[in-house]
């Protein structure tokens, strides 16, 4: 668990909304560097996983960042260490979008101070990464949702964290904003950050370094996205409705015909 390796460890991680227990005594190490995609059922428990990792919710058990509790980090500290971006978030929609990724230097200014050069840079280097720095002057309720989504993108961007967690982030993304996601998510692991995301986008979790799939609040196979053994799990937890097969040095996810199926 005190293994600098580790980005995020946790252990004996249970979570309970209401009087649900919807994460089970989760035993879980993610390494520095790596992407870690998250994958399972509705109702597996993923976005709870993913949020308490974040700091976001309440949980029982240990949660560390870098090999400290997360409990004695200062919120201030760990909101420069790690860089949320969650489903469906709402936002003022009349704030520019230049303001809303700005948004995301607060952590690394003085309370009430004013944006420094370091900050507009980050930003403006954000969204055009993004490909969102032409909409910059302009209300964020006044974008479609796939460009809002990469407003939103650019604003955990703009943190320069080493750790970013993403709850669903391709929604509203079409196919060429996927593979531009894909490609930024890849740089953030290049430069030695590590990344977390919850996909429903199976063939696109199968791009990540390593994959953890849930089920029934438990984890129940974690492990590199190029293994056998995750293959085979993946197609488990899914009831082997899916199949993964190797298609142009990568590998897809295809819906399975009970016939098909592997018994």
């Amino acid at each position: 668990m005190n293994d600098a390796m580790h980005a995020i460890a946790a252990r004996k991680l249970s979570i309970v909304l209401g009087t649900r227990e919807v994460v089970r005594e989760v035993d879980l190490s993610l390494v520095t560097g790596r992407w870690t995609a998250i994958v399972g059922p509705n109702g597996a428990g993923k976005t709870t996983l993913l949020r308490a990792l974040a700091g976001l919710i309440a949980f029982k058990g240990l949660i560390q960042i870098d090999g400290r509790d997360v409990a004695t980090i200062p919120n201030r500290e760990r909101a420069r260490q790690i860089a949320w971006l969650g489903q469906n978030e709402p936002g003022a929609q009349d704030l520019l979008a230049y303001d809303v990724v700005m948004l995301g230097r607060l952590p690394h200014q003085a309370w009430l101070g004013s944006p420094s050069a370091a900050d507009r840079s980050a930003v403006e280097a954000a969204m055009r990464e993004t490909q969102s720095w032409d909409w910059r002057d302009r209300p964020l309720g006044q974008l479609s949702g796939g460009e809002r989504q990469r407003v939103l993108l650019a604003r955990a961007l703009a943190v320069q964290a080493a750790i970013l967690i993403m709850d669903e982030p391709l929604g509203n993304l079409d196919p060429p904003h996927q593979a531009d996601w894909l490609r930024i998510v890849r740089a953030h692991v290049q430069r030695g950050g590590t990344a977390v995301s919850v996909l429903h986008e199976i063939t696109m979790a199968l791009h990540a370094d390593d994959m953890v799939l849930m089920q029934e609040g438990r984890i129940s196979h974690h492990g590199a996205c190029a293994h056998s053994d995750t293959h085979r799990a993946l197609e488990k937890v899914f009831d082997n409705r899916i199949g993964v097969r190797p298609l142009d040095g990568h590998w897809v996810a295809l819906p399975m015909q009970p016939a098909q199926r592997t018994p």
